[in-house]
């Protein structure tokens, strides 16, 4: 995850998008979730993100991510197949382009990965990741090898999928909530910090909203500590609303800007911009 942090802003603009959740810390007291159960979401859910950067004062736009979800068979198995892809406008494509694409299968009844495909191309630099996750045994194999992994182990988009169904009315604000992440043959501990509820403005709109903080390591773009804040929907959905955090240079907000299919009205939405 340290790797994601040290890149250009382009990209990691493109990031915050796609794993709002980049904390990197020893669990904390919480115990860690298994098999969570989904209630907040259903097959054929499409959720479109947009990227802003302020440097001198103005915001403008840099990128957007998209958020697919389907139905799917994998090794006999009925699967979310998780799919996130990030592009920067054209531009921006000027000095840094990104065309990233992000895809978990992962069970129906648990949300744990058996899959993670990461195919990134990154002002020309690309990389490929293909991760099998064999949750009963423990393992995941890469094309460097197989790796122990820690129960309950989710990737960088399951991730995603696993905060938006925390039942977090069971927490108190400041709690922490754990999980495990796998990346780049390594593990990592997780967590979000739960905040508590308030109400979000949005280039979308306003929204009921509950807020969340991860911890971010120091690194050459982001700095260090629970800098990053976002905010998901006060509904059944818990619907990524907006992402902020400072940067090295400037600031990035990340807004959702559209939605189809959502499991459930968005009741939280108080009105449109």
């Amino acid at each position: 995850m340290i790797k994601i942090f040290t890149q250009p802003i382009a990209m990691l603009a493109i990031i915050a998008a796609l794993s709002f959740t980049p904390a990197y810390h020893p669990a904390g007291e919480q115990p860690i979730l298994c098999n969570i159960r989904n209630t907040s979401f259903k097959a054929g859910e499409r959720v479109t993100m947009k990227v802003f950067y302020n440097a001198l004062g103005g915001y403008i736009g840099a990128g957007e991510a998209t958020f697919t979800t389907t139905l799917e068979r994998f090794n006999g198995k009925p699967v979310y197949h998780f799919v996130g892809e990030g592009k920067t406008y054209s531009f921006f494509d000027n000095f840094f382009k990104v065309r990233d694409r992000y895809e978990s299968y992962a069970d129906t009844n648990t949300l744990l990965p058996y899959k993670f495909i990461r195919n990134v191309d990154e002002g020309g630099h690309k990389i490929y990741n293909n991760i099998s996750f064999n949750q009963e045994a423990n393992t995941a194999t890469t094309t460097k090898g197989v790796y122990k992994i820690t129960p309950c182990m989710q990737d960088v988009v399951s991730a995603v999928y696993y905060v938006r169904n925390i039942d977090f009315s069971k927490y108190k604000p400041g709690d922490k909530i754990p999980f495990d992440m796998f990346l780049d043959d390594e593990i990592f501990h997780m967590y979000v910090r739960y905040m508590g509820k308030e109400k979000v403005k949005t280039r979308y709109g306003k929204f009921n909203a509950i807020k969340i903080k991860p911890l971010l390591l120091k690194g050459t773009i982001f700095e260090g500590g629970e800098k990053m804040n976002a905010w998901i929907s006060d509904d059944p959905n818990h619907l990524l609303l907006r992402v902020e955090s400072p940067i090295s240079v400037g600031k990035i907000i990340v807004d959702m800007f559209g939605y189809q299919n959502l499991r459930y009205p968005l009741t939280s939405l108080i009105r449109l911009r």
